[in-house]
């Protein structure tokens, strides 16, 4: 009964859900039809058999039981087997193996007779489906009458190798549905747990358990091509060892796996299998650098999403491990995609902190130039104001003079209202210095704010209704700045609304914890297309009639920062010709 040399033979048995049915049959063929061993095998993925059900002779069990045989040797012998039906035989005389290359021999000394059993006689029964496939081999040994089995006999053990036939196909669908259960298992908790990783140690960490695990892996390594496709990328260790690879390994993994992702295939590189898409001199050289770290055989995937190739996984197995079954190779392919995307998400991930992190430095440095600049005009428009006014008093001056010092003065306030405006846009948009919040009345706000510009309204003869009760409306936050909030909203109205127009301001709790305050005017309007910028710095609105009005471009830019900061919203209606209403949602006190 013939099995690998001792430094082939054992690969590890991977014992399956249908090996008791298996040594049920083998103990049934020792036990009932008079045969001192039977054993039981089935083929593997990577072209050997694996030995699952040894019964009859304890000292046959331990030496066979999970050893693995090459098929091309065993079918070379049948090729010279008499044919018995499903049983095949081959007499001693005709095989080409040594007793050395037999993995277990009966000691027994033939019977002087004619049909008599020889020690190193073979008998076979090959197990196929219903394709004609070889699946597995039922051998038998040692009969108790020491002679060669006669026509009775045999067709006790075709009956035999018919049951052993139907053994291994279930034992074989149930070890194939198993796997496919636990990868799809693994499958499912990777993309569970790597999807939402934020980066590629992270995702290794997660991702090594189940790829280790679901795969009977010994360890495993992930290389990452860069970005932009020119560079060699990366290779992270799952369990935080370094992985140092050959460079000239780590071109030819990446070209492998390019090739590989665009035929949507994995491959495995082990010792006696063919190296596929590598040539000889690379498959060697991977060869010869896995047995240096005592690695058997890798299974080699893809990582990619869409047309991208974004790197390879590589899962290991120690020598003389089980193959890699064409099972997880299609799970390891599934497996490649998941890892690929979540690979693009790590990296559109840190492409968006990069850029965030850029535009907040943009913003920070736009913040200072803003609040520089401001206080570099603000000293010189103050001496600027100040000898205007000196000016002015000389009595006697020329009236073309008075003139030309009237709209010097108009000019300089103008741009101190700027100045003012950008050192307030500055202050409101500094992230260093946060609202120092306390409760503010707000409707008092609005009172003291409306009667301010009472004057204005009188002047222009128009109505300012306050709609607010008796009670405080006590909003969140600092009361300088929520003043100028309302100040620019009632401002404006005043501004945009024609002579004998009406404006109406109102400040209200509501039920959701907010205070809400609503200004409402009957000027001119906002189109769709201004509303879209106009909380934007220095935006002017497109329609004349308001480009005709004096203003800075800030105010609404600067409302809109508050009530941000705030943690607050402010939204607008408004309709051309009819009007406009802003209406600012604060946190209450």
């Amino acid at each position: 009964m013939p099995s690998p040399p001792p430094a082939a033979a054992r690969g590890g048995a991977r014992p399956g859900p249908g090996d008791d049915a298996l040594q049920l049959i083998a103990e049934g063929i020792t036990a009932i039809a008079g045969w001192g061993v039977a054993a039981i095998s089935v083929v593997r993925d990577d072209g050997q058999m694996q030995v699952m059900a040894v019964a009859g002779n304890e000292d046959a069990r331990r030496q066979l039981e999970g050893s693995r045989t090459p098929i091309e040797g065993l079918l070379a012998e049948l090729e010279k087997a008499d044919d018995w039906g499903l049983l095949k035989f081959v007499p001693h005389e005709r095989l080409d193996l040594g007793e050395g290359e037999w993995g277990w021999v009966p000691d027994i000394e033939p019977l002087d007779v004619p049909d008599a059993w020889h020690p190193m006689d073979l008998l076979v029964a090959p197990l196929r489906d219903h394709d004609g496939t070889l699946r597995g081999t039922l051998s038998i040994d040692l009969p108790a009458d020491g002679r060669r089995p006669g026509p009775d006999q045999r067709r006790v053990l075709e009956t035999y190798a018919e049951q052993a036939a139907r053994a291994v196909l279930t034992a074989l669908e149930r070890e194939e549905l198993a796997a496919q259960v636990r990868l799809a298992d693994t499958a499912r908790r990777i993309v569970r747990q790597a999807s939402g990783q934020r980066s590629l140690e992270h995702i290794l960490e997660t991702s090594r358990p189940a790829l280790v695990e679901g795969f009977r892996a010994l360890g495993m390594w992930i290389q990452t091509f860069d970005e932009d496709g020119l560079g060699k990328g990366s290779v992270y260790s799952a369990d935080g060892t370094t992985v140092v690879l050959p460079d000239e390994l780590v071109s030819i993994a990446e070209n492998a796996a390019r090739d590989l992702w665009t035929d949507q295939q994995v491959t495995v590189v082990a010792e006696g299998r063919s190296f596929g898409l590598l040539t000889e001199q690379q498959g060697q050289q991977i060869i010869d650098f896995l047995a240096s770290i005592g690695v058997g055989s890798i299974l080699f995937v893809p990582l990619g999403a869409g047309h991208e190739c974004l790197g390879n996984l590589v899962l290991t197995r120690p020598v003389h491990a089980p193959g890699w079954t064409e099972t997880e190779a299609a799970a390891a392919l599934d497996v490649g995609r998941d890892l690929g995307g979540a690979i693009l998400n790590v990296r559109a991930y840190e492409r968006e902190h990069r850029l965030v992190k850029q535009l907040q430095e943009l913003d920070t440095y736009r913040t200072q130039l803003i609040a520089t600049l401001s206080h570099e005009l603000k000293n010189p428009l103050t001496s600027v104001l100040g000898h205007l006014e000196i000016l002015e008093s000389v009595d006697g001056l020329p009236g073309p003079v008075r003139t030309s010092l009237s709209a010097m003065e108009r000019g300089a306030r103008r741009l101190g209202r700027v100045v003012d405006d950008l050192l307030l846009l500055a202050q409101v948009g500094d992230p260093d210095h946060p609202v120092a919040a306390r409760p503010v009345d707000l409707r008092t706000i609005v009172e003291d704010v409306v009667e301010l510009t009472a004057v204005e309204a009188e002047r222009r003869h128009l109505s300012v209704a306050v709609l607010a009760g008796a009670d405080q409306v006590l909003a969140n936050g600092d009361a300088t700045e929520l003043d100028r909030v309302v100040s620019n909203l009632v401002s404006n109205a005043l501004k945009y609304t024609p002579e004998g127009g009406h404006i109406s301001v109102s400040v209200t709790s509501t039920d959701d914890g907010q205070v809400e305050l609503v200004c409402s005017d009957e000027g001119l309007g906002i189109s769709p297309e201004d509303q879209e910028q106009l909380f934007t710095e220095f935006f002017r609105s497109s329609n004349p009639a308001a480009v005709s009005q004096p203003g800075t471009g800030l105010g609404l830019a600067i409302v809109s920062r508050i009530v941000q900061r705030h943690g607050g919203r402010i939204v607008v209606e408004s309709e051309l010709g009819k009007g406009s209403t802003f209406r600012v949602f604060l946190p209450s006190a």
